[in-house]
C-alpha cells in the first residue's frame, strides 16, 4: 500500500465529511471513524511497520501531522456547531401563548386535620384552652390516675399497646388532663386533642389508632347544667342549628354520674334510616362529672371544686360530617379518596 496516497485519500475524504457534518452525533462519528482505537490512522500506522526503514521516518512524520490536521478539524468544527444558534424547533415543540398554562397538584388539609381545626375554633371561642401532651404515657396516669386500677373490669375497654418500664401508648387523650391538673389548680377549661392507641382489629367502624378530643371543666359549682350546655353550643355549630341531643346513663370509672352523648341523625333529621339503625339517633361522645377519686389522685379538693370532662373520636366527626362509611379510608392515604375534601 502507498502511504503517501493513503494519506492524500484520507485527507480528502475527512475535509468533506466535516463539511457536510451538522450535528454533535455526526462529529463523534467522524473522530471515531478517523482516530478512534480501530480508526483509519491506526490502520496506516499499522502498514508504516511493513515499509522501507529508510523512508519510515520521514512517513511516520506525515501520518502524525494528519493525524493533528484532523483533530484541529474537528475540534473546530465541534465550536462552530456549539456556537450556531440552534434550528427552530418542529411546529408540535413550539411554544404557543395562547394555550392554558399547566397546573401543578396543590395538597390539601387532610378531613381528619380539617375537622379538628374547626372542633378548637368552637372550643376556643367557648374560653377553653388547648393542652397537648405525650403519646407515649405511664401506666399511672393513663389508668390508675384515672380510677382504673389494675384489677378494675373497665380496664380492658381502654387496653393499649404496652412498651416497658411501665411506659405505654396512651388509649385516651385523659392523661393530658391529668398532667395539667397536677400542675395548675382549678379554675380550668381546657380541651386535650391527640392521636391515642388501642388494639382494636380494624373493621368499617375501628382501627388501632385515631385522634380523640377530651374536654374538662374545674372550677366552684360547676355542674351537669354547664356539661349540658356547653355540649350542646358544639353540637348546634358543629352540626348545625336544627341538631339535638339526649344524654342516656352510662358508666365510666373516671365521671360520676357518667351518660353518652348522642344527636339527632344529621342524615334523615332524627326522622330514622338505615344510617341510624332507625332511630334517628348518632352517638358522638361520652361525658359526665368528674369522679372525686380523680380530683384526689391529683391533689385537688372535691368539696370544693367540682368539674365535669368529656371525650369524642374526631374520625367518627368527620365520618358523621362527610358520611364516610369506612374509618380505613381515613388513614390508607388513598389520593381520589382523599381529593374530595
Amino acid at each position: 500500500m502507498d502511504i503517501n496516497t493513503s494519506i492524500q485519500e484520507i485527507r480528502a475524504k475527512a475535509e468533506g465529511e466535516l463539511a457536510a457534518c451538522a450535528d454533535a452525533k455526526s462529529i463523534e462519528d467522524i473522530r471515531v471513524r478517523y482516530l478512534g482505537r480501530k480508526g483509519t490512522l491506526r490502520d496506516l500506522f499499522t502498514a508504516l511497520l511493513q515499509a522501507d526503514p529508510v523512508e519510515r521516518g520521514a512517513l511516520g512524520g506525515l501520518i502524525n501531522s494528519l493525524k493533528n490536521e484532523l483533530t484541529a478539524r474537528i475540534e473546530a468544527k465541534a465550536g462552530a456547531l456549539s456556537s450556531k444558534p440552534s434550528a427552530p424547533a418542529a411546529d408540535a415543540d413550539l411554544f404557543d401563548p395562547t394555550l392554558p398554562g399547566k397546573s401543578h397538584p396543590v395538597g390539601r388539609r387532610h378531613p381528619i386535620s380539617q375537622t379538628l381545626d374547626e372542633m378548637k375554633d368552637i372550643f376556643l371561642q367557648l374560653g377553653f384552652e388547648v393542652v397537648t401532651g405525650p403519646e407515649i404515657e405511664s401506666e399511672h396516669n393513663n389508668f390508675e390516675a384515672l380510677n382504673i386500677p389494675l384489677d378494675h373490669p373497665s380496664r380492658d375497654a381502654f387496653d393499649t399497646f404496652y412498651i416497658e418500664d411501665g411506659l405505654l401508648l396512651r388509649s385516651h387523650t385523659s392523661p393530658v388532663q391529668i398532667r395539667t391538673m397536677l400542675k395548675r389548680k382549678p379554675p380550668l377549661r381546657i380541651i386535650a386533642p391527640g392521636r391515642v392507641f388501642r388494639p382494636d382489629t380494624p373493621d368499617a367502624g375501628h382501627y388501632p389508632m385515631f385522634t380523640q378530643v377530651e374536654g374538662l371543666m374545674v372550677g366552684e359549682k360547676v355542674t351537669f347544667a354547664h356539661l349540658k350546655g356547653i355540649l350542646e353550643i358544639f353540637a348546634q355549630k358543629m352540626f348545625g342549628g336544627e341538631t339535638k341531643m339526649r344524654f342516656r346513663p352510662s358508666f365510666f370509672p373516671f365521671t360520676e354520674p357518667s351518660a353518652e352523648v348522642d344527636i339527632s341523625c344529621i342524615i334523615c333529621g332524627g326522622k330514622g334510616c338505615s344510617a341510624c339503625k332507625v332511630s334517628g339517633w348518632m352517638e358522638i361522645l361520652g361525658a359526665g362529672m368528674v369522679h372525686p377519686k380523680v380530683f384526689r389522685n391529683v391533689g385537688i379538693d372535691p368539696e370544693k371544686y367540682t368539674g365535669f370532662a368529656f371525650g369524642m373520636g374526631v374520625d367518627r366527626i368527620a365520618m358523621l360530617r362527610h358520611r364516610i362509611t369506612d374509618i380505613r379510608l381515613l388513614t390508607e392515604n388513598h389520593r381520589r379518596f382523599l381529593s374530595q375534601f
